[in-house]
């Protein structure tokens, strides 16, 4: 790789690390607005601790709309990071307290503390995909619920 291709390689990897931290800052201040502003129009958001899966910027409107309306106080601080060809990992700890009654338990106000990991795909320099993983049970667990409950009610028989 020469000089001019590593200068640009290092000015995308920061692009990138600035759009996931706007992300998170975003997010952690329950600013829909915001994190849209980072979001490739076709963005596909997928949780899989949850069963959740957005395409496009109505549909991840409404599932970040809906994931504050669980957890209200919710708060990421991204802790490292890797980088390649055009994706970017990083991991940190999310801060969250369950509510309402979304995942059938009676939340306990306990909040969580959960190691996360998050996998960022980007078009166009903007984020166009995000895989937000962590631990269900664990959440569970620090939450004062059952997991049990929690994921019969998040997938049913999907799970089996």
């Amino acid at each position: 790789m020469d000089t001019t291709d590593q200068a640009s390689a290092s000015l995308d990897s920061i692009r990138m690390l600035k759009l996931a931290h706007a992300l998170a800052a975003a997010k952690s201040r329950q600013d829909v607005p915001a994190a849209l502003r980072c979001l490739h129009p076709d963005m596909t958001l997928h949780a899989p601790a949850l069963g959740s899966q957005a395409r496009g910027t109505a549909a991840n409107e409404r599932a970040l709309a809906g994931f504050f309306a669980s957890f209200p106080d919710y708060e990421v601080a991204l802790e490292g990071h890797a980088l390649g060809a055009g994706t970017l990992v990083c991991w940190g700890t999310a801060r969250l307290t369950m509510t309402g009654d979304r995942f059938g338990v009676r939340p306990t106000g306990r909040r969580a503390v959960l190691p996360v990991t998050i996998r960022f795909g980007f078009r166009d320099g903007l984020i166009a995909s995000e895989v937000f993983c962590f631990d269900l049970a664990e959440l569970c667990a620090q939450s004062g619920v059952s997991t049990d409950t929690v994921r019969a009610t998040l997938f049913g028989d999907r799970r089996r």
